[in-house]
């Protein structure tokens, strides 16, 4: 079988990665035609994943219509914001498209649309499709280190078939139905490892962290439920796995915009010194708005938001966080 990957970035190109090493054939596509030529005569992909050979299996396209009239199946690694225009690109192309998937982790921005929204709305409510998530640094899946993710599906045999695709010696992949949870799990994370960079980068210790954490998962799960989800997924890979991992590990952009703030440096300073996408700085608006609507209380997610936002100072916020009125922990 033959899958398309949308996406050459670095989680994108590691999952490529992971699927053609399991015997699938893999097309990578990704929009600048001089990368992914240069990608497919040196097999490497330097910037995202240096050091790293892309296996035989594995072909840089940058023909999007090509590649969709070969795929029997697609998945999406893009950013968020250009979520919905791929969507109507690929629709363009393939209007009777079997099923998708995407490891996008994000809501729609301005909308605040979780994906599989998205998705419905793009090509009709009954598309069938699943969402990839869980505690995966990219440069790790690409080098084959063991790691274990989740695939949610309102339909049982679609994530059966992606995580087959995905399924290997060096990756266990879970089904899930419960997308809502799977995808708020992943797009609150990247909020929640800003907080920990900050609070990181402030120079606070690992009890600070733990509290972080624990709290912050306590907020995603609130909003979650709220939305429609399974508060055992939040125990899980794509709930506390993730948010462990993403807050834990340099490794994580959206960590390390954190620890820049922390330190002092603005956030165009911060983001500039990434030079890549850090989709917690989109999610905290999107997350904190949904929140509002909702009327979940979010106090980690709120005082990001102010500091990303408002101009809050990153101590500013560790304080008003800590000068909340006390309450029994069940009470938030």
């Amino acid at each position: 079988m033959t899958l398309a990957v949308l996406g050459a970035g670095s989680w994108g190109s590691a999952l490529a990665c992971l699927t053609a090493r399991n015997g699938h054939r893999t097309l990578l596509w990704g929009h600048r035609p001089e990368v992914m030529a240069q990608m497919a005569t040196t097999r490497a992909n330097p910037r995202y994943l240096p050091g790293v050979t892309l296996p035989e299996a594995l072909e840089p396209r940058a023909d999007l219509d090509g590649v969709l009239a070969e795929a029997q199946h697609l998945l999406l690694v893009i950013p968020s914001h250009a979520f919905r225009d791929t969507l109507e690109q690929v629709k363009a192309q393939r209007p009777d498209l079997p099923h998708l998937a995407w490891a996008t982790k994000g809501l729609e921005s301005g909308s605040r649309k979780l994906l599989h929204r998205v998705v419905a709305e793009v090509f009709g409510e009954g598309q069938p499709c699943a969402v990839v998530s869980g505690p995966t640094f990219a440069m790790e899946v690409a080098r084959g280190l063991p790691t274990a993710l989740t695939v949610a599906s309102g339909d049982a045999a679609v994530a059966h078939r992606y995580a087959d695709l995905m399924h290997g010696e060096t990756l266990r992949a879970y089904t899930s139905s419960d997308m809502i949870g799977v995808e708020v799990g992943g797009a609150a994370k990247n909020v929640l490892a800003i907080a920990a960079g900050i609070a990181d980068g402030l120079g606070f210790g690992a009890n600070t962290r733990a509290a972080l954490i624990t709290r912050g998962l306590t907020e995603i799960s609130r909003l979650g439920v709220a939305l429609g989800g399974q508060a055992e997924t939040f125990m899980g890979l794509a709930g506390l796995g993730d948010l462990v991992l993403t807050c834990t590990d340099d490794q994580s952009r959206n960590r390390r915009a954190g620890l820049a703030l922390g330190r002092g440096a603005s956030l165009e300073q911060g983001l500039a010194s990434i030079d890549q996408v850090v989709e917690g700085v989109r999610s905290a608006r999107e997350i904190h708005g949904l929140a509002q609507e909702q009327g979940v209380e979010m106090p980690i997610v709120e005082q990001v938001y102010k500091v990303l936002y408002e101009g809050l100072s990153p101590l500013a916020a560790v304080q008003a966080l800590l000068t909340r009125d006390r309450r029994a922990e069940s009470e938030g």
